[in-house]
């Protein structure tokens, strides 16, 4: 009777123990899809306004039109990649920054573009959600790196194993030009 009472005690241990670890796993996931989601929102604003940006040349800049279907291409294709993964996300975006790149190089050839108030405010609103992203893949990474931390520690990892937890790829550049600053001159 004793032994099956301490052999009972130590499965429900067990169990506890396991539960704990399962639970804390999946919370980790849902920061990680949670924070995910944040640099959705943030591309997607992005997205909605590079149209507006590129209007607003292209009245000044007629002429640029490669630049324009560049810009045009490269935003669809950021959009498309929405829903694919941080890498598949980061290949597109990266693409999508030298298409903007590009634009800002072209409007830097006409003054008049670069007094108007509404490329200003443009301009000002990119910047602005420039830096969303990059605090929105801060927290992303960071919840990554728990998470996966989390996942592969012993005993973790074993749970990790029997649940179903793989590990999470990080947003980051891939293309190393990428990471240099983009010169704009006004």
């Amino acid at each position: 009777m004793i032994v099956a009472l301490i052999v009972l005690g130590v499965v429900l241990l067990i169990a506890l123990f396991f539960v704990l670890i399962r639970n804390s796993m999946v919370a980790s996931r849902n920061r990680v899809d949670e924070s995910w989601s944040g640099i959705d929102v943030q591309l997607k604003r992005r997205h909605d306004l590079i149209p507006n940006l590129v209007e607003t040349v292209k009245g000044y800049a007629t002429h640029e039109r490669e630049t324009f279907e560049k810009v045009t291409e490269a935003r669809a294709d950021a959009m498309r990649a929405v829903g694919k993964g941080p890498d598949a996300a980061a290949s597109a975006e990266a693409a999508l920054g030298g298409a903007l790149a590009n634009l800002r190089a072209v409007a830097e050839n006409y003054p008049e573009l670069r007094a108007t108030e509404n490329f200003q405010q443009l301009q000002r609103s990119l910047s602005e959600i420039e830096d969303e992203i990059q605090a929105s893949r801060r927290i992303y990474n960071s919840n990554v790196n728990s998470y996966n931390t989390k996942i592969q520690i012993f005993p973790n990892s074993i749970v990790a194993g029997m649940g179903g937890f793989t590990a999470r790829e990080f947003f980051e550049i891939s293309d190393p030009t990428e990471r240099d600053p983009v010169e704009v001159k006004f």
